[in-house]
């Protein structure tokens, strides 16, 4: 079986690396699974003080394979996506994530959930849920509003447009811009200067900023994953999905 998902720890960090550029780190089944595996064996590890997160400098993740996606549904809260939702959204360890190019529904949305997140330039952001008959996943639409404030969260949530890596910043999903020649070993410099400091304190430190919503965001997410189930039998959803495998534009003018 082909393993799309790389792991390396060193210097006390665990590098998780999306690893299918051929497909711009498209997200089956099995690579969520290897994905919250992943967290979980960082997580664990007594040596891991920082986990960093990273594709290629030109390609973070495009969200979905939706041909995978439809062959191998979510059925229940146990599907390997919710899997992975749950394990990156109760880390206890610091999360930096690096990001280039695509950055499309999951591959935005698992951001709200770094805790540092350094951007290229030419990174394209996009959460495409209702223009795909479906809703919001990872917590992000309690996350998203809270952070960015209703309106400008309702523009990316509702109309599902892409944006670029300054409105990313202007919201609050990324931290800083990065060049994209120098984006992996910026990331990877400041996971280390995370994993240098006293690891007990910075758990706690991210541990009393999350503590306030850790609770909501575990719901939200319970919330948002039965409702995304429900609309994956949708009307709305079956036309978008076919239109997809049918190379055309979706028609939602009957609905």
């Amino acid at each position: 079986m082909d393993n799309f998902i790389g792991t390396a720890t060193s210097d006390h960090v665990a590098r998780i690396i999306l690893n299918r550029p051929d497909k711009k780190n498209a997200l089956t089944a099995q690579m969520y699974g290897d994905l919250a595996q992943a967290i979980h064996d960082a997580e664990a590890g007594e040596q891991v003080r920082v986990l960093l997160l990273h594709g290629q400098a030109d390609c973070f993740s495009a969200g979905n394979d939706l041909k995978d996606f439809i062959a191998n549904p979510p059925g229940d809260r146990d599907a390997p996506v919710f899997a992975f939702l749950s394990a990156i959204a109760s880390a206890r360890k610091p999360i930096v994530a690096a990001v280039g190019g695509p950055a499309v529904g999951i591959g935005t949305t698992m951001l709200l959930h770094c805790d540092l997140v350094y951007a290229a330039p030419d990174t394209r952001f996009q959460l495409p849920f209702t223009s795909l008959g479906l809703v919001p996943e990872a917590g992000s639409s309690l996350l998203l509003p809270n952070l960015a404030g209703y309106q400008r969260a309702a523009e990316l949530l509702l109309l599902g447009r892409p944006f670029n890596v300054d409105k990313a910043v202007q919201v609050g999903i990324v931290t800083e811009v990065v060049a994209a020649e120098d984006l992996l070993a910026h990331a990877a410099g400041v996971a280390a200067a995370l994993a240098a400091l006293p690891p007990a304190s910075v758990r706690l430190t991210k541990q009393l900023m999350k503590q306030s919503c850790a609770a909501d965001v575990g719901k939200r997410i319970v919330e948002e994953s039965e409702i995304f189930r429900e609309r994956l039998k949708s009307p709305e959803a079956q036309e978008a999905f076919t239109a997809f495998l049918e190379k055309r534009k979706p028609d939602f003018s009957r609905f």
